[in-house]
This record gives structure tokens, C-alpha cells and sequence, in this order.
């Protein structure tokens, strides 16, 4: 007589995941090895799930990058005791963004290379846009000068964060540091001025003052 058939083992649901757990996991995959580690199928792995079940909190990977970016700005975004002054406004307020976004540079990266925001940053962006206008500057040469703030802002940290990533894993001189230290002083005489002091003199943080200067030009009448 032919044996019964074992029973199959019911393999079961997956567990539930929580949006917490997504996020944290998330978080964890970009600030040790990059956003462009980020897959939704390398989210699910780590996660002990499957990329379908990822699709219960997010659609895909931009709306996880806004999630990411909410998230972040949520613990990291305090809102500045403002000045009364509207051009000291602006500054704080920018000072406040750079302040935030130093502590997380993979943050620069997304916002700089895609069309996202986060909405509880738009606060930051309120007080530097009404300080501009308060300043003088039509709504719309308000929005050029947010512009060009962020602008400043962005580079200056996305610059600083590939200085001190290519220090972490090279500490060989740079090829800059080898051409300024075989400057002509026939040739290029300021430079060569400078040259031994040109590493340190570019690392110092000078953030606030190029801030301040920029947001005087901005204002100059024209």
C-alpha cells in the first residue's frame, strides 16, 4: 500500500515589519556605505523580509529617501531663537541648515542630486525667503537668493565630506598638494605666496563669513 505523503510544513506569513524598523535600517545602510547602497532588495534582505513586503510603507525608493530625509530632519532640525533683524535672520536661519546637515552628509547628496525635500525643513526655507523680501528683494529675487544660498551651503559640505573621505582612505599627498608645492613663483606668484599654507588655510571653516558676505551681495542694490 502506497505511504500517506508527509505533511508539509507551513512555512508561514513573514513577520511584520514595522515603518520604524524600514527607516532604522535604512538609515543604518546609507550612513555606513552610501545612498547608492540602497536598494529595496537590499532593504528587504537586512530586514529578514521580502522587497513586497517593503511595498506596505514605501512604493519605492525615492518616497524611502523622503521618508529618510522627514526622518532625519525630525531629530536633527531645531528651529533657531530668531533675531530681530531680517538679514540676521537669514544668516541664522542658514546657519542652522548647515549646522544640521554637517552631521550627515549622505543627506547633501540626496538632496543635491534629486528633486527631494523634506516638508519640516520648509520652515528654514520660510525664514531665509520672508528675510530677503523683508530686506528689500522682490518675492521672486527672494527665491534666487534661497537659492544661491543653498547652493553655497550644499557645496561647501558636499566638498568637505569628500576631503575627509579621501583623507580616511588615502593618506598620501594629494595630487593638489603636489602641484602647489612645485609652483613657480615666475609664473604664479600669489599662489606660490601661499602654497605651504594653502592645505590648512582651505580647511579652516570659514562657513559663517562666506554666509554673511553673500547674503551682503545679495542685498547690494543694483
Amino acid at each position: 500500500m502506497p505511504q500517506p505523503s508527509a505533511p508539509r510544513k507551513s512555512t508561514g506569513r513573514p513577520p511584520r515589519i514595522s515603518r520604524e524598523e524600514v527607516i532604522g535600517t535604512a538609515r543604518r545602510i546609507v550612513t555606513e556605505e552610501g545612498v547608492d547602497r540602497l536598494t529595496m532588495r537590499r532593504l528587504a534582505t537586512e530586514i529578514g523580509s521580502t522587497p513586497m513586503a517593503l511595498y506596505h510603507h514605501v512604493r519605492n525608493k525615492e518616497e524611502l529617501l523622503v521618508l529618510l530625509l522627514d526622518d532625519y530632519a525630525a531629530r536633527a532640525l531645531r528651529r533657531p531663537e530668531l533675531p530681530a533683524h531680517p538679514r540676521e535672520r537669514v544668516v541664522v536661519a542658514a546657519a542652522a541648515i548647515h549646522e544640521a546637515l554637517a552631521a550627515c552628509p549622505w543627506i547633501v547628496e540626496v538632496l543635491s542630486a534629486d528633486d527631494l525635500m523634506s516638508a519640516s525643513a520648509l520652515w528654514f526655507v520660510e525664514q531665509i525667503v520672508d528675510g530677503l523680501v523683508e530686506c528689500g528683494l522682490s518675492p521672486e529675487r527672494a527665491v534666487y537668493g534661497y537659492r544661491a544660498i543653498w547652493y553655497y551651503t550644499a557645496g561647501e559640505l558636499l566638498i568637505r565630506a569628500t576631503a575627509a573621505r579621501r583623507r580616511t582612505d588615502d593618506d598620501r599627498a594629494t595630487y593638489r598638494e603636489q602641484v602647489f608645492s612645485n609652483l613657480s613663483p615666475d609664473e604664479l606668484p600669489r599662489l606660490a605666496q601661499v602654497a605651504d599654507r594653502w592645505a590648512p588655510l582651505t580647511a579652516e571653516d570659514t562657513y559663517l563669513d562666506g554666509l554673511r558676505a553673500l547674503v551682503a551681495g545679495l542685498l547690494t542694490p543694483r
